[in-house]
């Protein structure tokens, strides 16, 4: 920890670190999955959703286990939704994850106007609306 780089709200915690740097070696690639594989992605799907899902496969997840997929609902009020679902896992860090690939996902895909839509006990909840709504992956 570097004293003073950051400086925690009330109520948070630091759950992980991520590293971020270069290695002495140029390192190996590892398996990603498909944009088919985590989305519904199609033709008729907005080109930035597409480009949202390659971002997010790009994200770090716990041991490169990429359990998330996204699902763009539709428009409403003139706001696309989007729904983004973790995926059970025995190694766990699932919630993490599904929020380091969301957040990457709004990179990616250019937009902070979307409406995130989760699943809990099958009733649709409205989770966050944009990116500005919230601090850096702070979910």
């Amino acid at each position: 920890m570097i004293p003073d780089t950051y400086v925690l709200e009330e109520g948070e915690v630091i759950k992980a670190y991520i590293a971020i740097g270069y290695g002495e070696t140029q390192g190996s690639g590892h398996k990603i999955k498909t944009v088919e594989q985590v989305s519904n992605a199609s033709d008729i799907t907005p080109s930035w959703f597409k480009k949202g899902v390659e971002a997010a496969l790009l994200a770090p997840t716990a041991v490169n286990q990429q359990k998330f997929s996204f699902e763009h609902v539709g428009v409403k009020n003139n706001r696309h939704q989007i729904r983004a679902k973790k995926i059970f896992s025995m190694i766990g860090y699932t919630k993490m994850d599904l929020g380091i690939a969301r957040y990457h996902f709004e990179i990616g895909a250019g937009k902070s106007t979307l409406i995130w839509y989760e699943y809990r006990r099958g009733q649709r909840v409205h989770v966050v609306t944009s990116r500005s709504d919230r601090r850096p992956c702070v979910w």
